[in-house]
């Protein structure tokens, strides 16, 4: 085979393996070696670009943020702090249609500002929100549908993994990506809150719900201005610890993340929310999802570098190029296989797969890279919501621990929410500096 055959078929063999339940880095790195050592007809080359891969793709400085974000986010998942803050979302914005559906999309966003972990997001508002909301009259699959949209706010409002292990692969500033984010942010967390609204509106029966409210809620509670303070400021502080500090040229990004741990560490401790037992218990999990984002990265080094050696990235911009789809059809053909990859791979598998096989093919536009970030983000991001993986609606249903709601009503409910970020996504396309106006 040729190098150009080799490359395709190592993109179908990849599909084939993840499909049958491999996993994602094993697939990854396993097709890789071999595609390498049947070009270079020996183990010489796959060793050393495993060793490659390994040392030089993970010795960067920038590198160290991926397990101190993590690991604030975790200690500020079991600090509660997602539950203080729906509590004053709610006081504040359960007069309206539709209420305690806005008011999980606010504190999502607002949580989403300090966690930068969508499954962290949906699987404390599973606990928090969900009970709540059926108990107060919406419909199960409204309720767990509004949990499973704005959790991958995650994802997108800074600080952000994914846009962290972006800006690693791309060599783009991660100060920049997340300054890029912010905005995307807030006009999908706007565009969500303007159609809960409009369904609690027409769709009474679709949402459910009621305007009034029982006094002897264990969760919505009267809070009074002091409750409110107490609650809001722990979060507030940190999110100017972390995100002022990377804004006002403080801190880099690595510092940032540093400082942000020990931030909600010191919050933790003073809310009694953390013994020896449960730090353990963070360590660990934090050890385990840095150690697979990191095997995936390492994978995907060796993916990538392997697709160059095949040539295949140039092959494909030459027929893209020959095919006059111009700009845009380049692009539409990217987001449609963004999408597409996201009803089976985990959205940080969708970067480090996709990233360094489009980027050569869309260098002759001179594409902005901080913007094309933003654009992959919300584009993998859908696939979080679509069935057959759907990784955060997976994630509320293990949570929710509820016979009575399947996964279907859950991909049901989270429906009308991957089609808003479409339509955002959409936009975002249209108006680049939506993404670029505050970089």
């Amino acid at each position: 085979m040729t190098g150009i055959e080799v490359g395709l078929f190592s993109v179908v063999a990849i599909l084939v393996l993840i499909y049958a339940g491999m996993y994602v880095p094993i697939a990854l790195g396993l097709v890789s070696f071999s595609a390498v050592w049947y070009l270079r007809d020996g183990l010489e080359a796959p060793i050393y670009l495993v060793t490659l891969a390994a040392s030089n793709g993970l010795e960067d400085y920038i590198f160290g943020v991926i397990p101190l974000f993590v690991l604030m986010g975790l200690l500020v998942s079991h600090a509660e702090m997602g539950r203080d803050i729906y509590q004053v979302a709610n006081q504040l914005l359960n007069r309206i249609r539709g209420g305690l559906g806005v008011a999980t999309v606010v504190a999502n966003a607002v949580f989403a500002a300090i966690t930068g972990v969508s499954i962290a997001s949906a699987s404390v508002f599973t606990r928090v929100a969900v009970p709540e909301m059926m108990r107060f009259g919406y419909t199960p699959r409204f309720a767990v549908g509004v949990v499973a949209g704005s959790s991958v706010l995650g994802m997108l409002i800074p600080p952000s993994v994914m846009l962290i292990i972006y800006a690693i692969i791309t060599e783009q500033s991660v100060a920049a990506l997340f300054k890029a984010g912010i905005i995307p942010g807030l006009l999908l967390a706007f565009a969500y809150i303007v159609a809960i609204v409009v369904m609690a509106t027409f769709f009474k029966k679709y949402v459910g719900g009621q305007v009034t409210r029982n006094s002897d809620s264990s969760i919505i509670e009267k809070l009074s201005s002091e409750q409110m303070f107490g609650k809001t400021a722990p979060l507030v502080v940190l999110i100017l610890l972390v995100l002022g500090g990377i804004y006002g040229g403080v801190f880099t990004p690595t510092e940032a993340g540093a400082v942000g741990a020990l931030g909600a560490l010191i919050i933790a401790i003073l809310k009694k929310k953390l013994d020896r037992t449960v730090l353990w218990d963070v360590l660990v999990e934090t050890g385990h999802i840095v150690a697979s984002i990191l095997m995936l990265i390492v994978a995907a080094t060796m993916y990538s570098r392997m697709l160059g050696i095949s040539g295949l990235p140039n092959e494909l911009g030459e027929l893209i190029s020959s095919a006059n789809i111009g700009f845009y059809g380049i692009l539409a053909v990217y987001v449609l296989l963004l999408i597409i990859l996201g009803t089976i791979l985990d959205t940080t598998s969708i970067i480090l797969i996709m990233v360094p096989l489009f980027i050569p093919i869309l260098a002759p536009y001179k594409i902005d890279l901080v913007w094309f970030g933003i654009i992959t983000i919300v584009g993998a991001e859908i696939g979080l919501l679509t069935p057959p993986l759907g990784i955060s609606c997976y994630v509320i249903k293990s949570t929710l621990g509820d016979d009575r709601i399947t996964l279907y009503d859950i991909f049901a409910g989270a429906f009308p929410f991957a089609v808003i970020m479409f339509l955002v996504l959409i936009l975002l396309i249209a108006f680049p500096q939506l993404s670029l106006v505050l970089v």
